[in-house]
């Protein structure tokens, strides 16, 4: 979902489902207040990423979740960024590439919605479906 809409990895992983959803539904356009600048950033969700998020939405780790990314332990209420960083990895490497050469960190500062590598974009598809 980050790599689609250009939000920054700790903003993802504190995303609650309800930032998302409305009336049983998945939002086609959401909003989050960025934690880095304090200022909301609206997003576009891609009708892929929703079929994506209403399957995982759907799976029973997320039964009574807030967090559209809930963390491994009970102590932690959602996915770290460090974490998420992982899984970006993690889904680059099994699509081929090389993940040292991919990040997602100045994909948002930089104002593309894609996985950037040397300053030039990568399509991507969504976390959601990585996670």
């Amino acid at each position: 979902m980050a790599i689609d809409n250009k939000l920054r990895g700790c903003d993802l992983a504190k995303m609650k489902v309800v930032d998302i959803m409305a009336s049983g539904q998945i939002k086609e356009r959401a909003s989050v207040l960025q934690s880095k600048t304090q200022k909301p950033v609206c997003f576009e969700i891609t009708k892929g990423t929703r079929t994506s998020v209403e399957k995982w939405l759907e799976d029973e780790l997320m039964v009574g979740s807030e967090y559209l990314w809930p963390g491994r332990f009970h102590e932690r209420s959602h996915i770290s960024t460090r974490q998420y960083a992982r899984i970006v990895r993690d889904w680059v490497r099994s699509i081929g590439l090389e993940a040292i050469a991919y990040g997602t960190h100045n994909a948002a500062d930089q104002g593309h919605p894609n996985l950037q590598k040397d300053g030039k974009s990568a399509r991507g598809t969504t976390l959601a479906r990585a996670y």
